[in-house]
């Protein structure tokens, strides 16, 4: 067993993860829930995730969520939905109940009616905070910065093995942007018999970097090498000048843990043989450095 979160604030989520496959657990619901508390949380809505997070351009909050088994062909997710608190809740139906993978927008929204979630208006998912920090916005073109990912993948004591992502976007998108989160490959992938991964960055979507992370640990990379490696190649292809920000994490069937980034990357993971969750910070390294950190 063990489990694995994006950035320092997933460390309660992780936790949760901890919790529920200790209990026996399957980890697709592990993940669902634990994703689920912190989405509807406005306190951690400043992190970008779920309710009290930043709206649109419009000044509405739109938000992405997905869920991947690694059984083959269990995919759910939704962008741009309106009015949930929790949209990977409405992901996980997306997987179990509809003939589709992705819905997006007035779909997705439609879908969660059907499916029996409250739709809320949207003044109901904005905090005091994310309502400021439109209006400054608006009144001066003042952004905010923060992490817009939350990633967490499960893998329980059975043998399966789960990844799910949130994120309510880039703070005051266009409206109808849809980030690499909700995105097989991109945001997030799965494999039973091998393990998982998700990453975090605006601009990772036509590199497909989840897919490859697994693909490099089903050929027999450890989950820091496959990270590595796949960071490496984007940065070969961009230049090492022009790399944007881009976090990776992995975890292997053996309950094996990885990460890389472009950034100062903090997570945190636990695995069945530690006692409490564990923080860890990825800072950037690639084999395109010298010894001294200079690019070559």
């Amino acid at each position: 067993m063990a489990a694995v979160g994006t950035w320092a604030f997933s460390e309660p989520a992780v936790d949760r993860l901890r919790c529920l496959i200790s209990a026996g657990r399957h980890a697709t619901d592990a993940v669902e829930e634990a994703l689920a508390e912190v989405e509807n949380d406005p306190e951690t809505g400043h992190h970008i995730v779920g309710r009290g997070g930043f709206p649109n351009s419009g000044g509405v909050l739109e938000c992405d969520a997905a869920i991947m088994e690694g059984r083959a062909g269990r995919f759910g997710a939704v962008a741009a939905l309106r009015g949930v608190g929790s949209p990977v809740h409405v992901a996980r139906r997306v997987m179990d109940r509809s003939p589709h993978s992705l819905l997006v927008g007035e779909g997705a929204v439609a879908f969660a009616k059907e499916q029996g979630f409250t739709v809320e208006p949207n003044d109901s998912m904005l905090t005091a905070h994310s309502t400021q920090a439109y209006q400054e916005y608006v009144d001066k073109q003042q952004r905010v910065s923060g992490h817009d990912t939350l990633g967490l993948i499960a893998l329980d004591n059975m043998g399966n093995i789960t990844v799910g992502v949130s994120t309510s976007g880039a703070p005051f998108k266009s409206p109808g942007r849809v980030g690499d989160s909700p995105l097989p490959g991109c945001g997030l992938y799965a494999e039973n018999m091998v393990g998982a991964a998700a990453g975090d960055g605006d601009k990772i979507m036509c590199y497909c970097p989840s897919f490859h992370v697994v693909q490099l640990m089903k050929q027999g990379s450890s989950p820091s090498d496959a990270c590595q490696a796949v960071l490496d190649g984007i940065i070969r292809r961009t230049s090492p000048d022009r790399c944007f920000e881009i976090g990776l994490i992995a975890l292997n069937m053996k309950g094996e843990v990885g990460a890389a980034s472009s950034v100062e990357f903090p997570y945190t993971c636990w695995n069945q043989d530690k006692a409490s969750v564990e923080k860890r910070t990825n800072r950037p390294h690639s084999i395109l450095s010298d010894g001294g950190g200079n690019r070559k």
